[in-house]
């Protein structure tokens, strides 16, 4: 059986478990046949079978590189290929936290969702707002030429973009309601995580890992 795993070590997903006084997290190293490489806390991958509980975590179906698991009773789908990600536990305070750790290049990238729709973030602590290409605004449904025209300032010159409001956009298990976003007609290969969802959080930043907590 071939052993598939994500382009890099660093490319986990980690969640949170519920119900647990402190924040445990689990991520999906591979998948091996029908055992899934767990790893819960950050510690060595463990093999665990469909059907099979590894410290309170059943894993409930393979589906190709993604693993269904059941954690106190609820479902929860990781996949591998993803930047870490993790909830931490929501107590009296209710912060949330999403850990992510940067690729071989330092960039911080995570698979998430704007308006249910899955793709590929990348932070950037320089652009004010989140960014999305035209053709990605397009494969989401956004009517972009409905919003507000706005100028920019490009390499080439100056360029028309489009300014949109967003349903939801999530990051991990953190999602955030009525965020703006701006639409642009020049390709990019990531969007941009700006400033608008990331002074959302409080940012500290240790080696290769972010940690983004949510503020009360």
């Amino acid at each position: 059986m071939a052993l598939r795993l994500p382009p890099t070590t660093a490319a986990l997903l980690a969640a949170a478990l519920w119900g647990q006084a402190s924040a445990q997290t689990v991520g999906l190293a591979g998948v091996m046949g029908q055992r899934a490489l767990l790893m819960v806390d950050g510690g060595t991958p463990r093999s665990v079978a469909v059907g099979d509980s590894y410290q309170g975590i059943k894993v409930v179906a393979l589906r190709g590189d993604q693993a269904d698991l059941e954690i106190g009773g609820k479902r929860l789908t990781l996949r591998m290929g993803e930047s870490p990600a993790s909830v931490g536990a929501r107590g009296t305070a209710g912060t949330t936290r999403i850990v992510l750790t940067s690729d071989s290049r330092g960039h911080f990238i995570s698979q998430g969702r704007i308006n249910g729709k899955l793709m590929q973030f990348m932070v950037d602590t320089g652009a004010t707002t989140l960014a999305i290409s035209a053709p990605e605004a397009e494969r989401m449904g956004i009517a972009y030429r409905n919003g507000q025209p706005v100028n920019m300032s490009t390499a080439n010159g100056v360029a028309q973009g489009w300014r949109v409001q967003l349903d939801t956009v999530r990051v991990g298990d953190v999602e955030l309601s009525g965020l703006e976003a701006v639409v642009v007609p020049m390709p990019l290969p990531y969007v941009l995580l700006g400033n608008n969802f990331l002074g959302r959080f409080q940012m500290t930043r240790s080696n290769e890992q972010m940690v983004l907590e949510r503020r009360p």
